[in-house]
């Protein structure tokens, strides 16, 4: 890797994370100037950086006025939800075609080593990466590497509305753990099974169950975003 390769890498990972945790307020003009001094960067690695991620949807760009923040209403999240059904259901069924059983047990034994900590944790960080973990694993078993970069890709962009949802279920919950552990055995059991339809759908009411919650998380976000803390 090339020097220029290394600070693009470098700007574009900084980038990403900023788009991510919505540093810029939603559909807001960004300052390649002000990011140029606060990243360090120089206008071409910078401007190589958020063509990149214009292209992977964290970004948008409009001709003679420049990079925007994506947008973040109900609709957006809605969308991007339903991608990460579609995504994660082929890739499970074609996990129940080809995945070996070997490959298969190995995922419910790491299932059951994860689901202490899960159920212990409480930082919605955490929480969040151990369910993107067991996810990213589910659709590695599909032996199709490109449906693994687009769910990455949509956590990614829907990272933000994730993590205010598993926070309001964890205070729901009296600060116990949301109950996913339970949802991803029956996925892994339609799975062993070899049981497409018995799989899928409960993957699909898994993923659809949060769904339905992404306009309160949306409005909380905004609170969040726009009202400053006391």
């Amino acid at each position: 890797m090339t020097k220029r390769e290394s600070n693009v890498d470098r700007v574009y990972e900084a980038l990403r994370q900023m788009a991510a945790d919505f540093a810029f307020k939603p559909d807001q003009r960004i300052n390649e100037s002000a990011l140029s001094d606060v990243l360090g960067a120089r206008r071409t690695p910078l401007r190589e950086a958020l063509n990149r991620l214009v292209a992977e949807g964290f970004l948008t760009f409009q001709i003679n006025r420049g990079f925007f923040c994506r947008p973040l209403t109900p609709s957006y999240i809605l969308d991007l939800y339903e991608a990460r059904v579609a995504v994660e259901c082929e890739a499970l069924r074609l996990a129940c075609l080809r995945a070996p059983d070997s490959e298969i047990a190995a995922l419910s034994d790491y299932l059951d080593r994860m689901e202490p900590d899960y159920q212990s944790a409480t930082d919605p960080v955490e929480l969040l990466a151990l369910d993107e973990s067991f996810h990213n694993r589910l659709v590695q078993l599909s032996g199709n590497s490109e449906l693994l970069r687009m769910l990455q890709n949509l956590n990614g962009r829907i990272r933000y509305i994730r993590l205010i949802d598993l926070k309001r279920m964890r205070d729901q919950a009296d600060g116990a753990a949301p109950g996913d552990v339970s949802a991803h055995k029956r996925v892994l059991e339609g799975l062993a099974a070899r049981d497409v339809v018995a799989a899928t759908d409960a993957l699909r009411s898994h993923i659809e169950k949060r769904r339905e919650e992404a306009t309160e998380a949306v409005r909380i976000a905004f609170s969040q975003l726009y009202v400053p803390d006391d």
